[in-house]
Order: C-alpha cells, then structure tokens, then sequence
C-alpha cells in the first residue's frame, strides 16, 4: 500500500501565513484559520508544505489502509482558497445555497476571496463538516 505523502510537520504556521505574498489572500488565509479554530478548539498544524490542518482523526478505507488527518483544513492556492471539509456538500443544500459565490470539487469548497461568502454559512458548514466527521468515526468504534 502507498503510504500518504501529507503528513502532519512541525513547520510554523504563523510564519506560513505571514508569508503569502499576496495581501488579500493573506488577509482571508488568516481569516479562514480563525473560524476553523473556533470550530475545532485545536491549535493549527502544517500538513505538507502548504495546507493548514486543525484536529486530526485516524481513518480506514475498506482496502485496510490506514492513517491520520485533519478534521478540517485548507490552502491558499494562487486561484483560490480551498478549504477541505468532510461529509460532503449535498447534505447541506440550504447552507450551500446561502453561502454565496464558490465552487465545489469532491470535499474541497474553492472560494475567491472571503469577500464573496457569508462568513456566519461558512461558519456552520464548518462546524457541520465536524459533526459529520465525529458521527463517521463513532459508527467505526
């Protein structure tokens, strides 16, 4: 089995936030880490070199393969924001529909810049990714 390549360093994520180039993406990266800080009560950790993770969870695919992740997360691509949350986007159609311009990709929400969402949705998706996420590994203990 291939052993996944994004793992969890010990690299600071301040430093990496403070050094984005671009202001504005800078400005909604730091943004976006309050609220899943605020979701997640956990203190943010690199994942790789360029995803923000909080909280982390073990997982198991049918195939037997194991290993860790972070509830929630995300990165500040030069295109977009993308914030990875889990239980997927279907389930939320009415949040979905409130939180304003985005696209969606498997569980990646890819938004332009904070300005175009409302940040209470994003909020609540957030905090819904995290329930769905604790109700999944309940069902595997």
């Amino acid at each position: 089995m291939a052993e996944l390549k994004t793992k969890a360093t010990k690299a600071s994520v301040a430093k990496f936030l403070s050094g984005i180039a671009d202001e504005r993406v800078r400005k909604d990266a730091k943004a976006v880490a309050a609220l899943m800080r605020k979701s997640t009560g956990s203190t943010p950790k690199m994942w790789g070199t360029s995803i923000v993770g909080f909280g982390s969870y073990r997982y198991q695919y049918a195939s037997g393969q194991k290993g860790d992740w972070f509830q929630v997360g995300f990165a500040p691509r030069k295109q977009n924001l993308t914030l990875y949350l889990v239980g997927g986007f279907k389930s939320q159609p009415e949040l979905m529909k409130k939180l304003g311009k985005h696209k969606v990709a498997g569980s990646c929400l890819h938004i332009k810049t904070m300005e175009d969402v409302h940040i209470p949705t994003l909020q609540k998706l957030i905090a819904a990714s995290i329930v769905i996420l604790k109700k999944r590994e309940k069902a595997l203990t």
